[in-house]
């Protein structure tokens, strides 16, 4: 005769079972909030709403560009939380006519406000995403070179190619967690 464990003891099992995999996805999602964390959480969600950007889109580009760090400067001279060169920040106190002389990239509220701004403008003119994440790293102007190129765009709208590797990582990168953001704190 087969011997059978006790019912007790499968329900315990399973009990235990089920503790353990709840256990295991709360701390792998204490771990996503550790890797994605929503600081200047305030600033964001302020700006996002005033410029009509997506929340977890303005967070991706901040934890893309600076991984949250207020001083960060690239090679290429861009500075603060969303990584802005000097004269496109010029630019861009120009179009919303404060001087850039009283403001600095380096303030937190500065660099998110700008920084949406920015994305607000890139989304409002090539109306794709990922077309607009692509702007933003590369440069307006590359951009609309490529969409002109058939071996980039076949439609003028959307990248199908991106030739240059580090622009294309960047795209693939801030897309990955845009969506990250947005599953992880439902925006």
């Amino acid at each position: 005769m087969k011997h059978r464990p006790p019912r007790r003891t499968i329900g315990a099992a399973l009990i235990a079972a089920v503790l353990l995999f709840a256990l295991a996805a709360g701390l792998a999602a204490v771990g996503l909030r550790l890797a994605y964390p929503q600081k200047y959480r305030a600033l964001v969600l302020q700006a996002s709403a005033e410029y009509q950007v997506p929340p977890a889109l303005l967070f991706a580009v901040i934890r893309t560009e600076s991984s949250f760090r207020p001083d960060a400067v690239s090679s290429a001279g861009a500075q603060g939380l969303t990584q802005i060169t000097p004269e496109t920040f010029e630019w861009l106190c120009y179009k919303s006519g404060e001087d850039p002389a009283a403001l600095s990239l380096f303030d937190p509220e500065t660099s998110i406000r700008y920084g949406a701004y920015f994305l607000h403008l890139l989304l409002t003119e090539f109306g794709e995403p990922a077309t607009a994440l692509a702007a933003y790293h590369a440069g307006r102007g590359r951009v609309n070179g490529w969409l002109t190129d058939p071996a980039c765009s076949d439609d003028g709208v959307h990248l199908q190619t991106i030739p240059v590797r580090e622009t294309a990582h960047y795209v693939r990168k801030a897309e990955h967690a845009q969506r990250v953001y947005a599953n992880l704190y439902h925006f």
